[in-house]
C-alpha cells in the first residue's frame, strides 16, 4: 500500500540520457522509478549533511586543540602585541 504523507509534493522534469534512464529502470523496476529516485536523492542529501557535520566537528576539535596549545598562545600574544605596536607607530 502506498504511504500517504501530509507533505506537499512538487513535480518537475529531469532530462536524462537514455542509457542512464535505462539503468534506473533496470535497478528500480518499472512503476517504482519515482520512489527510487526520491530515496537516492534523500540519501545523497543526508550524506552531504553528514559530511558537513563531520567537517564542523573536525574544525571544532582543531580549534580546541589550538586553544589548549600553550606555545601557540604565547606566539599569538607576541604577534598581537607586535600588531598593536605597529598601529601605534603609524
Amino acid at each position: 500500500m502506498r504511504e500517504r504523507t501530509a507533505e506537499i509534493s512538487r513535480t518537475f522534469s529531469v532530462y536524462l540520457p537514455n542509457s542512464l534512464y535505462q539503468k534506473l529502470l533496470d535497478r528500480a523496476g518499472r512503476g517504482r522509478l519515482n520512489t527510487f529516485i526520491r530515496q537516492v536523492l534523500e540519501e545523497k542529501l543526508k550524506q552531504e549533511q553528514d559530511q558537513k557535520e563531520q567537517l564542523k566537528q573536525q574544525l571544532i576539535k582543531g580549534y580546541q586543540a589550538q586553544a589548549k596549545n600553550k606555545k601557540l598562545q604565547v606566539e599569538s600574544k607576541a604577534m598581537e602585541q607586535a600588531q598593536f605596536e605597529d598601529l601605534a607607530n603609524e
